[in-house]
């Protein structure tokens, strides 16, 4: 998953328990709230009603009588005033039952004692709890309203924030390491960020292409030098044996010696000319402007290599297109891959196999030619290392690889060709070349 994914779904899913632990707590808040705004309340009208004593005196309550009383048509507050103990001090806000006109009602009850003019009066207000939870709900619907607008808009905020945070790590990506293929030619330029770990993410992969590059060319360069220094003196040793070979005075197991050293001499010449061949299609070297037909080069391929058919009684089946043809490749370098990997189609498979060449072209698919073989198979432990130079298998022949599939990989990474390869022990091998789309 995705870095910008993963902040996205943290903030949602962040935003969202927030909301759920509020619409739990919303009726406790919203009770604690209208509590509260109740008794405040409450306490302006205790404030009212004694200052209305102190200024116009106890009788204006009373009127003469011994106690005061009087409700709202609806019976939903009332307010009470009547004598009370010396020495009693009372002064509480709780919720009781009152009886008023034989009706039973919950008030919140605010009850407060004081004295005027040497007497104590209790003074009682109450609202019933009915009238005070009724805009309970409306409030909590208001609130969540209210809360999921700022959600929404929060989370806008969010999402827009995390995308420009983010950006320059999605174009260091795009830049330094999406569809970017080894080596490295063109030059990247650092990505603009005031990020400063993104700053050292984009210097350091800078740095690291480059050194990469560096010790590429280094390896290129000493495999081009190496190969084409050797030949020299291989050439000028092989020149001098066959002069040996020329004398007929050689005792015979001289003569056998030194056959047997042309022979190790003639491995090394083909060792030579295959790394001279890699290190040439690595400098890009060859040209890629020839349009061939891939039936007529496999074709080409099978009239030189035939021969070896019949070592082994193989079958071979070709299933191409006539009609395909692929451009902008070389034609040498090409006749080269398929000559290698139907070679060691031949050379690794058993007696009396076979050999099955095909191609397969879709609407919106790539072309691909596929060549299985019935042979002795390569371990799983060795599929990811059959490219690699003088390999060699952990096979109970001990078959070894050599050069030849490095070439071949060579040559798919020059033309952009894709190869894939499966193959099982004791049951043959298949390898895939998709082409590009340009081919």
């Amino acid at each position: 998953m995705k870095l910008s994914s993963k902040l996205i779904l943290f903030i949602t899913s962040s935003k969202l328990a927030v909301v759920l632990l509020f619409i739990v707590s919303l009726p406790f808040l919203v009770d604690s709230i209208v509590s509260e705004y109740t008794n405040y309340s409450l306490r302006r009208q205790q404030a009212k009603v004694i200052n209305v004593v102190h200024k116009n005196g106890i009788d204006h309550y009373l009127q003469g009588d011994d106690s005061y009383g009087s409700y709202t048509m609806l019976k939903e507050e009332y307010i009470a005033l009547e004598p009370a103990a010396a020495k009693t001090l009372i002064d509480t806000i709780k919720t009781a039952q009152r009886i008023v006109e034989r009706d039973t009602l919950s008030y919140r009850i605010l009850m407060h004692t004081f004295s005027f003019e040497n007497k104590n009066y209790l003074l009682e207000i109450g609202k019933t709890t009915a009238s005070i939870n009724q805009y309970n709900k409306p409030l909590q619907r208001i609130a969540l309203y209210v809360l999921m607008g700022l959600i929404a808009l929060t989370l806008l905020f969010d999402l827009i924030f995390t995308r420009v945070l983010i950006r320059p790590l999605g174009k260091i990506i795009k830049s330094k390491l999406i569809n970017r293929k080894f080596p490295f030619k063109d030059y990247s330029p650092p990505v603009p960020t005031s990020t400063q770990d993104f700053k050292y993410l984009d210097e350091s992969l800078i740095l690291l292409m480059d050194q990469i590059n560096e010790a590429f060319e280094k390896e290129r360069e000493f495999t081009a030098n190496a190969s084409h220094e050797l030949m020299t003196p291989i050439s000028i040793l092989q020149n001098k044996m066959e002069n040996l070979l020329g004398d007929e005075q050689l005792p015979e197991s001289v003569v056998l010696r030194i056959v047997e050293m042309m022979k190790t001499l003639s491995r090394l010449k083909k060792i030579s000319n295959s790394l001279l061949l890699i290190s040439r299609i690595e400098n890009q070297q060859f040209v890629k402007s020839a349009s061939i037909q891939p039936s007529k080069i496999i074709h080409e391929v099978m009239e030189e290599i035939s021969h070896r058919l019949t070592e082994k009684e193989l079958k071979i089946s070709i299933s191409l297109k006539e009609d395909r043809l692929l451009k902008n490749v070389n034609q040498d370098l090409l006749f080269q891959l398929f000559y290698n990997l139907i070679n060691n189609a031949i050379k690794y498979n058993v007696n009396q196999g076979s050999i099955l060449i095909t191609d397969e072209f879709r609407e919106g698919k790539n072309y691909t030619i596929t060549i299985q073989d019935t042979g002795i198979g390569i371990a799983a432990e060795d599929l990811d290392f059959i490219f690699d130079r003088f390999r060699k298998a952990n096979l109970t022949e001990n078959v070894g690889y050599g050069l030849g599939l490095s070439i071949v990989k060579s040559i798919t990474l020059y033309h952009g060709i894709e190869i894939l390869v499966k193959s099982k022990v004791d049951e043959g091998t298949t390898f895939s070349l998709i082409f590009p789309p340009s081919s």
